[in-house]
């Protein structure tokens, strides 16, 4: 598909700098194909439920990937900056670089604050490989949870680009961009959709016999990268890893086959299930890499509904919300947040989706 179809004008005011507070105040767009928009708020959600639907979250935590600090080649040196996206091995993690014509194989880089020393700030690395794009191979002098404890000592946490070229991180964000359920790290950029819900809406929809699941996804800094391609096909997805535990597979076949509803809280999460469908329609255990990349036309094998924040243009996430619910629709929908005054991406506002019955009938409107 021509990637161009995915293009909307967005006004620079409608990106949010900071979450809603209390974060389950935000707006909620309630999109169903065939039945026009409601405007909701995200603590409205128990009552657009039923008991015995399951919402599924992703449980990932972000660390503090992003890395500034110093290339040196011989006696040349250069100001660098490192996004972490994918660990590949105890003290290997593939990573975004720039200025990425700096960089070359075998360089050394000096990450860490005001060039203290070692743990007192200080990181080093070399360059492994050097891929397209600025990407990167980093072997780290430290190694599996000394090399955890570093990146905490010297990392930043990665703020998406269209809200670090306004504002620098600061202590805020620390707890902002964390989901507060959020357990297992590893991921290089939060599940944004989860960012909307607090203990008193988890209690909320307990109250309402709504179940909730658990999987994992390790975001990556992939998830921020354009679609430079004109053609879909010509593509490729970034690997993301994430696994499915037997137990949560199990629940959500049992709710399926009871007639509840699996609603996935985020494009994580529901880039997951589907990785994690089988063959005979229902969702098994999974673990390992995904480069799932869906666009209209896909159908789906797992959720019914779709719980997630608004998007950039042009983007492979816009591209699967347009797969889920209908790229009409989607347009339409997209247009009335911004007429609306809605907060667009990741501190932005919600939408809840439902999945069209035939959303690739669309494509040929």
């Amino acid at each position: 598909m021509r990637v161009d179809l995915f293009d909307f004008d967005l006004p620079d005011e409608r990106i949010a700098l900071r979450p809603a507070e209390p974060r389950d105040s935000a707006r909620m767009l309630v999109v169903k194909t065939g039945a026009g928009l409601e405007d909701r708020v995200v603590r409205d959600l128990p009552s657009l439920l039923k008991a015995g639907d399951v919402l599924v979250f992703n449980d990932t935590k972000v660390i503090p990937a992003q890395l500034k600090g110093v290339r040196r080649r011989g006696e040349a040196m250069a100001q660098v900056e490192a996004t972490l996206h994918m660990r590949v091995a105890p003290d290997r993690w593939q990573a975004f670089m720039r200025p990425g014509k700096r960089i070359a194989a075998g360089d050394r880089v000096h990450f860490g604050h005001d060039g203290n020393s070692c743990f007192l700030g200080q990181l080093d690395a070399t360059v492994i490989e050097k891929g397209e794009a600025g990407e990167v191979l980093l072997g780290f002098d430290l190694s599996g949870p000394f090399l955890d404890e570093a990146l905490h000592a010297v990392g930043h946490i990665p703020l998406p680009p269209y809200i670090a070229s306004k504002r620098d991180d600061d202590e805020r964000d620390h707890s902002d961009y964390q989901t507060f359920y959020a357990r297992e790290e590893g991921a290089v950029a939060a599940p944004t959709a989860g960012l909307h819900f607090t203990p008193d809406l988890f209690a909320a929809l307990d109250a309402k016999g709504i179940e909730r699941r658990f999987v994992t996804l390790h975001v990556g800094a992939g998830t921020f990268l354009p679609v430079k391609a004109d053609d879909t096909a010509d593509h490729k997805m970034h690997a993301e890893t994430g696994s499915v535990s037997a137990e949560t597979a199990a629940a959500l076949n049992a709710a399926r086959a009871r007639g509840g509803k699996i609603v996935a809280v985020g494009t994580t999460s529901l880039r997951l299930l589907e990785s994690a469908a089988t063959k005979e329609g229902g969702i098994g255990a999974w673990s390992g890499p995904t480069d799932i990349f869906i666009t209209p036309g896909y159908r789906f094998r797992t959720a019914d509904m779709l719980m997630t924040n608004f998007h950039l243009p042009r983007s492979t996430l816009f591209m699967l919300v347009s797969a889920f619910s209908g790229l009409n629709t989607m347009r339409s929908a997209y247009a009335h947040a911004i007429e609306d005054r809605y907060r667009f991406y990741s501190y932005g506002d919600a939408s809840l989706l439902y999945r069209a019955q035939s959303p690739d009938r669309e494509l040929n409107d």
